[in-house]
Protein backbone atom coordinates (compact mmCIF):
# COMPACT_ATOMS: atom_id res chain seq x y z
CA UNK A 1 0.00 0.00 0.00
CA UNK A 2 1.05 3.39 -0.98
CA UNK A 3 1.71 5.85 1.83
CA UNK A 4 -0.21 8.50 0.68
CA UNK A 5 -3.13 6.80 0.10
CA UNK A 6 -3.18 5.32 3.49
CA UNK A 7 -6.08 6.63 6.24
CA UNK A 8 -5.75 8.11 9.09
CA UNK A 9 -6.67 5.33 10.85
CA UNK A 10 -3.54 2.96 8.93
CA UNK A 11 -1.29 5.80 9.77
CA UNK A 12 -1.58 5.95 13.27
CA UNK A 13 0.83 4.00 15.21
CA UNK A 14 -0.30 0.20 16.54
CA UNK A 15 -0.23 1.14 19.65
CA UNK A 16 -0.66 4.11 21.94
CA UNK A 17 0.81 3.55 25.49
CA UNK A 18 -0.87 5.79 28.22
CA UNK A 19 0.85 8.72 29.92
CA UNK A 20 1.28 6.82 32.84
CA UNK A 21 1.34 3.11 33.87
CA UNK A 22 -1.07 1.81 36.49
CA UNK A 23 1.96 1.38 39.88
CA UNK A 24 0.84 -1.24 41.97
CA UNK A 25 2.20 -0.37 45.16
CA UNK A 26 3.42 -3.08 47.84
CA UNK A 27 0.48 -3.26 49.68
CA UNK A 28 -1.40 -3.98 46.31
CA UNK A 29 0.43 -7.18 45.64
CA UNK A 30 2.09 -10.90 47.29
CA UNK A 31 5.67 -10.08 45.93
CA UNK A 32 8.28 -9.12 48.60
CA UNK A 33 12.41 -9.76 47.59
CA UNK A 34 12.93 -12.60 49.88
CA UNK A 35 10.61 -14.38 46.88
CA UNK A 36 13.25 -13.55 44.58
CA UNK A 37 15.87 -15.54 43.39
CA UNK A 38 19.44 -14.25 45.74
CA UNK A 39 21.26 -14.01 42.60
CA UNK A 40 18.76 -12.15 40.76
CA UNK A 41 18.56 -9.69 42.68
CA UNK A 42 22.24 -9.42 42.90
CA UNK A 43 22.23 -8.97 39.31
CA UNK A 44 19.01 -5.72 40.31
CA UNK A 45 21.16 -4.25 43.36
CA UNK A 46 24.03 -3.81 41.14
CA UNK A 47 22.48 -2.44 38.57
CA UNK A 48 20.60 0.36 40.45
CA UNK A 49 23.85 0.54 42.47
CA UNK A 50 25.91 1.42 38.87
CA UNK A 51 23.14 3.75 37.82
CA UNK A 52 21.52 1.88 35.90
CA UNK A 53 17.60 0.82 36.20
CA UNK A 54 16.47 -2.60 36.49
CA UNK A 55 12.88 -4.64 36.59
CA UNK A 56 12.33 -8.37 37.08
CA UNK A 57 10.08 -9.12 33.82
CA UNK A 58 7.83 -11.61 32.21
CA UNK A 59 7.10 -14.53 33.49
CA UNK A 60 8.95 -14.28 36.99
CA UNK A 61 6.23 -11.22 38.10
CA UNK A 62 3.43 -13.09 36.56
CA UNK A 63 4.30 -16.43 38.75
CA UNK A 64 5.66 -14.88 41.67
CA UNK A 65 2.14 -12.76 41.62
CA UNK A 66 0.20 -16.11 41.39
CA UNK A 67 2.11 -17.36 44.26
CA UNK A 68 4.10 -19.99 42.24
CA UNK A 69 7.96 -20.06 42.00
CA UNK A 70 9.15 -18.89 38.66
CA UNK A 71 11.76 -21.55 36.69
CA UNK A 72 13.59 -18.27 35.61
CA UNK A 73 14.52 -14.70 36.33
CA UNK A 74 14.61 -12.90 33.58
CA UNK A 75 15.77 -8.83 34.00
CA UNK A 76 15.31 -5.97 31.63
CA UNK A 77 17.65 -2.85 32.20
CA UNK A 78 18.48 0.26 30.26
CA UNK A 79 21.65 -0.47 30.40
CA UNK A 80 23.54 -2.05 26.81
CA UNK A 81 25.14 -4.68 26.47
CA UNK A 82 28.26 -3.47 26.05
CA UNK A 83 27.95 -1.70 29.68
CA UNK A 84 26.40 -4.97 30.99
CA UNK A 85 29.73 -7.19 30.16
CA UNK A 86 31.56 -4.24 31.79
CA UNK A 87 29.49 -4.80 34.84
CA UNK A 88 29.58 -7.95 35.46
CA UNK A 89 32.74 -9.70 34.39
CA UNK A 90 31.06 -13.65 34.49
CA UNK A 91 29.14 -12.82 31.38
CA UNK A 92 28.65 -13.50 27.77
CA UNK A 93 26.80 -12.30 25.18
CA UNK A 94 24.45 -14.26 22.93
CA UNK A 95 21.69 -13.69 20.28
CA UNK A 96 21.91 -12.53 16.90
CA UNK A 97 18.21 -10.73 16.39
CA UNK A 98 18.54 -8.78 19.59
CA UNK A 99 22.02 -9.54 21.85
CA UNK A 100 20.95 -10.52 25.67
CA UNK A 101 23.38 -11.06 27.89
CA UNK A 102 23.93 -14.42 30.27
CA UNK A 103 25.33 -13.50 33.38
CA UNK A 104 26.65 -16.99 35.71
CA UNK A 105 26.83 -17.96 38.75
CA UNK A 106 28.28 -20.69 40.70
CA UNK A 107 26.60 -24.32 40.22
CA UNK A 108 25.63 -23.28 36.85
CA UNK A 109 22.92 -20.86 37.89
CA UNK A 110 22.17 -18.30 34.74
CA UNK A 111 20.50 -15.18 35.21
CA UNK A 112 18.94 -13.56 31.63
CA UNK A 113 19.36 -9.78 31.24
CA UNK A 114 18.53 -7.71 28.01
CA UNK A 115 18.27 -3.88 26.84
CA UNK A 116 14.41 -2.89 27.11
CA UNK A 117 13.42 -2.76 23.21
CA UNK A 118 11.63 -0.65 20.92
CA UNK A 119 7.89 -1.26 19.54
CA UNK A 120 8.64 0.22 16.41
CA UNK A 121 9.62 -3.17 14.70
CA UNK A 122 5.55 -3.45 15.53
CA UNK A 123 4.23 0.09 13.42
CA UNK A 124 2.75 0.36 10.24
CA UNK A 125 5.84 1.54 9.29
CA UNK A 126 6.92 -1.76 7.70
CA UNK A 127 5.48 -4.42 5.82
CA UNK A 128 3.29 -7.47 7.44
CA UNK A 129 6.50 -9.75 6.95
CA UNK A 130 7.16 -12.52 9.75
CA UNK A 131 9.80 -11.25 12.03
CA UNK A 132 10.56 -7.55 10.46
CA UNK A 133 14.48 -7.07 11.36
CA UNK A 134 14.69 -4.56 14.15
CA UNK A 135 16.83 -4.47 17.14
CA UNK A 136 16.53 -0.87 18.54
CA UNK A 137 16.75 0.13 22.19
CA UNK A 138 13.53 0.96 23.70
CA UNK A 139 11.77 2.27 27.06
CA UNK A 140 9.62 0.84 29.18
CA UNK A 141 6.41 1.01 27.95
CA UNK A 142 7.81 0.14 24.43
CA UNK A 143 9.18 -2.61 25.69
CA UNK A 144 6.11 -3.77 27.52
CA UNK A 145 4.24 -3.30 24.28
CA UNK A 146 6.30 -5.37 22.21
CA UNK A 147 5.79 -8.18 24.55
CA UNK A 148 3.11 -11.44 23.39
CA UNK A 149 1.07 -11.61 26.36
CA UNK A 150 -0.29 -9.07 28.86
CA UNK A 151 -0.44 -11.46 31.84
CA UNK A 152 3.81 -11.59 30.95
CA UNK A 153 4.42 -7.57 29.79
CA UNK A 154 4.63 -6.86 34.00
CA UNK A 155 7.82 -5.40 35.54
CA UNK A 156 8.76 -5.33 38.99
CA UNK A 157 11.06 -2.68 40.64
CA UNK A 158 13.28 -3.13 43.48
CA UNK A 159 13.64 0.32 45.14
CA UNK A 160 9.93 1.24 45.76
CA UNK A 161 8.62 -2.80 45.43
CA UNK A 162 6.00 -1.60 43.22
CA UNK A 163 4.84 -3.58 40.26
CA UNK A 164 4.80 -0.97 36.85
CA UNK A 165 1.83 -2.24 34.18
CA UNK A 166 0.96 -0.43 30.67
CA UNK A 167 -1.55 -3.26 29.25
CA UNK A 168 -4.16 -4.18 32.26
CA UNK A 169 -1.85 -7.37 32.98
CA UNK A 170 -2.36 -7.35 36.95
CA UNK A 171 -6.04 -6.70 36.19
CA UNK A 172 -6.06 -9.60 33.79
CA UNK A 173 -4.40 -11.74 36.45
CA UNK A 174 -7.04 -11.14 38.65
CA UNK A 175 -9.80 -12.26 35.98
CA UNK A 176 -8.24 -15.43 34.46
CA UNK A 177 -7.86 -14.28 30.96
CA UNK A 178 -5.00 -15.04 28.44
CA UNK A 179 -4.74 -11.81 25.55
CA UNK A 180 -2.32 -10.84 23.31
CA UNK A 181 -0.50 -7.17 23.36
CA UNK A 182 -2.55 -4.78 21.26
CA UNK A 183 -4.28 -5.73 17.74
CA UNK A 184 -3.95 -9.68 17.96
CA UNK A 185 -4.37 -10.14 14.45
CA UNK A 186 -1.44 -8.20 13.19
CA UNK A 187 0.53 -9.39 16.14
CA UNK A 188 0.25 -13.10 15.21
CA UNK A 189 1.09 -11.79 11.43
CA UNK A 190 4.01 -9.97 12.82
CA UNK A 191 4.87 -13.56 14.35
CA UNK A 192 2.56 -16.20 14.16
CA UNK A 193 4.56 -18.67 17.14
CA UNK A 194 2.35 -16.13 19.63
CA UNK A 195 -0.71 -18.25 18.84
CA UNK A 196 1.40 -21.31 20.49
CA UNK A 197 2.28 -19.46 23.45
CA UNK A 198 -1.07 -17.88 24.10
CA UNK A 199 -2.51 -21.27 23.98
CA UNK A 200 -0.17 -22.55 26.28
CA UNK A 201 -0.23 -19.97 28.91
CA UNK A 202 -3.96 -20.45 28.86
CA UNK A 203 -3.15 -24.47 29.44
CA UNK A 204 -0.87 -23.66 32.05
CA UNK A 205 -2.75 -21.67 33.98
CA UNK A 206 -6.07 -23.07 33.49
CA UNK A 207 -7.06 -19.23 32.47
CA UNK A 208 -9.90 -18.18 30.12
CA UNK A 209 -8.96 -17.07 26.47
CA UNK A 210 -10.19 -13.72 25.54
CA UNK A 211 -12.48 -13.78 22.61
CA UNK A 212 -10.60 -11.55 20.06
CA UNK A 213 -7.60 -13.31 20.90
CA UNK A 214 -9.15 -16.69 20.31
CA UNK A 215 -10.86 -15.47 17.23
CA UNK A 216 -7.64 -14.17 15.91
CA UNK A 217 -5.60 -17.57 16.84
CA UNK A 218 -8.65 -19.53 14.64
CA UNK A 219 -8.40 -17.12 11.73
CA UNK A 220 -5.04 -16.71 11.72
CA UNK A 221 -3.79 -20.25 12.27
CA UNK A 222 -2.80 -21.68 9.14
CA UNK A 223 0.25 -18.52 9.15
CA UNK A 224 2.24 -20.65 11.56
CA UNK A 225 3.53 -22.53 8.48
CA UNK A 226 5.27 -19.33 7.75
CA UNK A 227 8.07 -19.57 10.73
CA UNK A 228 10.88 -21.53 10.67
CA UNK A 229 10.25 -25.64 11.28
CA UNK A 230 12.98 -25.35 14.15
CA UNK A 231 10.97 -22.32 15.88
CA UNK A 232 8.03 -24.35 15.90
CA UNK A 233 9.48 -27.00 16.88
CA UNK A 234 11.14 -25.80 19.85
CA UNK A 235 7.76 -24.35 21.04
CA UNK A 236 6.17 -28.07 20.76
CA UNK A 237 8.61 -28.84 23.28
CA UNK A 238 8.00 -26.50 25.87
CA UNK A 239 4.14 -27.06 25.65
CA UNK A 240 4.78 -30.80 25.66
CA UNK A 241 6.99 -30.55 28.72
CA UNK A 242 5.06 -28.21 30.45
CA UNK A 243 3.59 -30.19 32.74
CA UNK A 244 -0.37 -29.64 30.90
CA UNK A 245 -0.06 -31.05 27.58
CA UNK A 246 -3.39 -32.29 27.68
CA UNK A 247 -5.11 -29.09 28.48
CA UNK A 248 -2.79 -27.57 25.75
CA UNK A 249 -4.07 -30.24 23.59
CA UNK A 250 -7.65 -29.78 24.46
CA UNK A 251 -7.12 -25.96 23.62
CA UNK A 252 -5.33 -26.33 20.35
CA UNK A 253 -7.95 -28.90 18.92
CA UNK A 254 -10.84 -26.44 19.99
CA UNK A 255 -8.29 -23.44 18.25
CA UNK A 256 -7.86 -25.38 15.80
CA UNK A 257 -4.61 -24.98 15.75
CA UNK A 258 -3.59 -28.83 16.52
CA UNK A 259 -4.43 -29.54 12.98
CA UNK A 260 -2.20 -26.81 11.51
CA UNK A 261 0.46 -28.82 13.18
CA UNK A 262 -0.57 -32.34 13.01
CA UNK A 263 -3.09 -32.26 9.63
CA UNK A 264 -2.99 -36.15 9.86
CA UNK A 265 -5.79 -35.67 12.65
CA UNK A 266 -8.65 -33.76 11.09
CA UNK A 267 -10.16 -37.17 10.00
CA UNK A 268 -9.71 -38.65 13.43
CA UNK A 269 -10.30 -35.64 16.23
CA UNK A 270 -13.38 -34.06 16.81
CA UNK A 271 -13.87 -30.74 18.43
CA UNK A 272 -14.57 -32.28 22.19
CA UNK A 273 -11.74 -34.90 21.20
CA UNK A 274 -14.56 -37.28 21.69
CA UNK A 275 -13.17 -39.94 19.45
CA UNK A 276 -11.23 -43.48 20.13
CA UNK A 277 -7.92 -41.83 18.42
CA UNK A 278 -8.81 -38.37 21.07
CA UNK A 279 -9.26 -40.54 23.48
CA UNK A 280 -6.29 -42.62 23.19
CA UNK A 281 -4.14 -38.59 22.73
CA UNK A 282 -5.56 -37.30 25.88
CA UNK A 283 -4.55 -40.25 27.90
CA UNK A 284 -1.28 -40.67 26.62
CA UNK A 285 -0.49 -37.11 27.28
CA UNK A 286 -1.93 -37.55 30.81
CA UNK A 287 0.72 -39.89 31.73
CA UNK A 288 3.43 -37.61 30.26
CA UNK A 289 1.61 -34.78 32.37
CA UNK A 290 1.66 -37.11 36.02
CA UNK A 291 5.16 -37.78 35.56
CA UNK A 292 6.83 -34.27 34.87
CA UNK A 293 4.24 -32.64 37.70
CA UNK A 294 5.50 -35.35 40.57
CA UNK A 295 6.65 -33.48 43.29
CA UNK A 296 10.36 -34.10 43.42
CA UNK A 297 14.07 -32.65 44.69
CA UNK A 298 15.15 -29.96 42.97
CA UNK A 299 18.31 -31.72 42.37
CA UNK A 300 16.44 -34.65 40.08
CA UNK A 301 14.60 -33.48 36.64
CA UNK A 302 12.55 -34.53 34.51
CA UNK A 303 14.17 -35.88 30.62
CA UNK A 304 12.15 -37.71 28.41
CA UNK A 305 13.90 -37.75 24.91
CA UNK A 306 11.81 -35.57 22.45
CA UNK A 307 11.35 -38.28 19.66
CA UNK A 308 9.83 -39.76 22.24
CA UNK A 309 7.07 -37.22 22.74
CA UNK A 310 6.72 -37.13 19.08
CA UNK A 311 6.30 -40.67 19.12
CA UNK A 312 3.12 -40.74 21.41
CA UNK A 313 1.75 -37.64 19.92
CA UNK A 314 1.61 -39.65 16.43
CA UNK A 315 1.09 -42.71 18.19
CA UNK A 316 -3.38 -42.66 18.01
CA UNK A 317 -2.40 -41.99 14.43
CA UNK A 318 -0.59 -44.39 13.93
CA UNK A 319 -2.69 -47.21 15.36
CA UNK A 320 -5.78 -45.84 13.00
CA UNK A 321 -3.66 -46.30 10.35
CA UNK A 322 -1.87 -49.31 10.67
CA UNK A 323 -3.68 -51.27 13.80
CA UNK A 324 -0.09 -51.61 15.62
CA UNK A 325 -1.60 -53.14 19.02
CA UNK A 326 -3.09 -56.15 17.39
CA UNK A 327 0.01 -57.01 14.99
CA UNK A 328 1.87 -60.09 15.30
CA UNK A 329 4.79 -60.34 12.61
CA UNK A 330 8.24 -61.87 12.33
CA UNK A 331 10.92 -62.00 9.98
CA UNK A 332 10.80 -60.40 6.32
CA UNK A 333 7.24 -59.37 7.31
CA UNK A 334 8.12 -57.70 10.47
CA UNK A 335 10.44 -55.46 8.28
CA UNK A 336 8.55 -54.87 5.60
CA UNK A 337 5.88 -53.26 8.05
CA UNK A 338 8.53 -51.00 9.48
CA UNK A 339 9.14 -49.61 6.45
CA UNK A 340 5.25 -48.76 6.25
CA UNK A 341 6.26 -47.31 9.80
CA UNK A 342 8.75 -45.14 8.82
CA UNK A 343 6.68 -44.07 5.62
CA UNK A 344 3.67 -43.24 8.03
CA UNK A 345 6.45 -41.18 10.45
CA UNK A 346 6.82 -39.67 7.29
CA UNK A 347 3.44 -38.46 6.30
CA UNK A 348 2.37 -37.72 9.31
CA UNK A 349 4.90 -35.27 10.26
CA UNK A 350 6.36 -34.21 7.11
CA UNK A 351 8.88 -31.34 7.24
CA UNK A 352 6.97 -29.04 9.32
CA UNK A 353 9.47 -29.94 12.22
CA UNK A 354 12.33 -30.22 10.74
CA UNK A 355 13.23 -33.83 12.40
CA UNK A 356 16.40 -35.78 11.89
CA UNK A 357 16.36 -38.96 10.21
CA UNK A 358 18.11 -40.39 13.15
CA UNK A 359 15.09 -39.37 15.36
CA UNK A 360 12.68 -40.94 12.66
CA UNK A 361 14.48 -44.18 12.99
CA UNK A 362 14.05 -44.12 16.59
CA UNK A 363 10.56 -43.58 16.75
CA UNK A 364 9.73 -45.84 14.11
CA UNK A 365 11.35 -48.59 16.44
CA UNK A 366 9.60 -47.19 19.55
CA UNK A 367 6.36 -47.74 17.56
CA UNK A 368 7.62 -51.36 15.33
CA UNK A 369 8.19 -52.75 18.63
CA UNK A 370 5.18 -51.54 20.57
CA UNK A 371 3.22 -55.13 19.63
CA UNK A 372 6.26 -57.28 20.87
CA UNK A 373 6.19 -56.02 23.97
CA UNK A 374 2.30 -55.60 24.62
CA UNK A 375 2.71 -59.85 23.42
CA UNK A 376 4.69 -60.15 26.38
CA UNK A 377 3.37 -58.05 28.90
CA UNK A 378 1.52 -60.68 30.93
CA UNK A 379 4.36 -63.13 31.49
CA UNK A 380 7.01 -60.67 32.14
CA UNK A 381 9.31 -62.82 30.12
CA UNK A 382 10.32 -60.90 27.09
CA UNK A 383 12.26 -63.09 23.99
CA UNK A 384 16.25 -62.71 25.01
CA UNK A 385 16.64 -61.22 21.97
CA UNK A 386 14.48 -58.71 22.50
CA UNK A 387 16.23 -57.85 26.15
CA UNK A 388 19.51 -57.98 23.90
CA UNK A 389 18.81 -55.17 21.64
CA UNK A 390 20.51 -51.93 22.51
CA UNK A 391 17.01 -50.19 22.53
CA UNK A 392 15.55 -52.54 24.73
CA UNK A 393 15.37 -49.77 27.64
CA UNK A 394 13.98 -47.22 25.44
CA UNK A 395 11.17 -49.69 24.32
CA UNK A 396 10.22 -50.63 27.37
CA UNK A 397 10.00 -47.32 28.68
CA UNK A 398 7.82 -46.87 25.89
CA UNK A 399 5.46 -49.29 26.28
CA UNK A 400 5.11 -48.65 29.94
CA UNK A 401 3.69 -45.14 29.18
CA UNK A 402 1.24 -46.64 26.85
CA UNK A 403 0.35 -49.77 29.28
CA UNK A 404 -0.66 -46.61 32.04
CA UNK A 405 -2.67 -44.84 29.39
CA UNK A 406 -4.65 -48.40 28.45
CA UNK A 407 -4.99 -48.85 31.97
CA UNK A 408 -2.30 -50.60 33.44
CA UNK A 409 0.07 -49.86 36.29
CA UNK A 410 1.42 -46.67 36.82
CA UNK A 411 4.91 -45.89 35.69
CA UNK A 412 7.63 -45.26 37.93
CA UNK A 413 8.13 -41.83 38.77
CA UNK A 414 11.90 -41.93 37.90
CA UNK A 415 11.26 -43.45 34.99
CA UNK A 416 12.91 -40.35 33.44
CA UNK A 417 14.74 -38.77 36.12
CA UNK A 418 18.14 -37.68 36.13
CA UNK A 419 20.18 -36.48 38.46
CA UNK A 420 21.28 -33.06 37.90
CA UNK A 421 24.96 -32.01 38.39
CA UNK A 422 25.57 -30.14 41.65
CA UNK A 423 28.94 -27.94 42.20
CA UNK A 424 30.90 -29.67 39.43
CA UNK A 425 32.40 -26.26 38.30
CA UNK A 426 34.28 -27.34 35.40
CA UNK A 427 31.09 -28.06 33.36
CA UNK A 428 30.27 -24.23 33.45
CA UNK A 429 33.04 -22.90 31.01
CA UNK A 430 31.48 -22.52 27.28
CA UNK A 431 33.53 -21.86 24.52
CA UNK A 432 35.24 -18.55 23.32
CA UNK A 433 32.71 -16.29 22.19
CA UNK A 434 33.13 -15.70 18.37
CA UNK A 435 34.42 -19.07 18.15
CA UNK A 436 31.85 -21.25 16.09
CA UNK A 437 28.75 -19.52 17.70
CA UNK A 438 27.94 -17.20 15.48
CA UNK A 439 26.95 -14.21 18.21
CA UNK A 440 29.48 -12.37 16.28
CA UNK A 441 31.44 -10.88 19.41
CA UNK A 442 34.55 -10.74 20.35
CA UNK A 443 36.78 -12.62 22.31
CA UNK A 444 37.89 -11.15 25.57
CA UNK A 445 40.35 -12.41 27.44
CA UNK A 446 40.00 -12.69 31.55
CA UNK A 447 36.51 -12.65 31.48
CA UNK A 448 35.19 -16.44 31.24
CA UNK A 449 32.73 -17.47 33.40
CA UNK A 450 34.33 -20.30 34.96
CA UNK A 451 35.07 -20.76 38.07
CA UNK A 452 37.01 -23.71 39.09
CA UNK A 453 40.88 -22.66 40.65
CA UNK A 454 41.43 -26.40 39.74
CA UNK A 455 44.53 -26.65 36.73
CA UNK A 456 42.51 -28.76 34.37
CA UNK A 457 41.85 -28.08 31.16
CA UNK A 458 37.82 -28.09 29.53
CA UNK A 459 35.47 -31.06 30.72
CA UNK A 460 38.17 -32.08 32.53
CA UNK A 461 40.59 -32.59 29.80
CA UNK A 462 44.28 -32.01 30.30
CA UNK A 463 45.51 -28.45 29.59
CA UNK A 464 48.52 -28.42 27.29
Amino acid sequence: MNADNRSDKEKAPLFSPPVKPVIIPESGHPIRLHNLDKEALKVLFRLRDAGFAGYLVGGGVRDLYMGKRPKDFDISTDARPGQLRKLFRNSRTIGRRFRLVQIYFRGGKIIEVSTLRSQSEYDLEGSDKVLPSNNTFGTLPEDALRRDLTINSLFYEIEYNTIIDYVGGVQDLDQGIIRIVGDPDRRITRDPVRMMRAVRHAARTGFTMEPVTRKAIIANREKLSLCPPSRIRDELFKDLRSGASASWARLAIECRLFFTLFPGYIELLTADSGSPAGELLMKLLGVVDRLYTLPRDESVRVEMPGYMHLTLLALPWIEARFGLAGKRLKGPAQYHFSREIRAGIDEFFGERFNLTRMARESMTTLLVNLPVFDQHARSRNRPAWVRKKSYYRDCLRFFQLYAEAMGGPPVHGDIFAVKVPAGDERFFRFPEEGGGTGNGSRSRKGVRPAFSKKKRGIFGLRSS
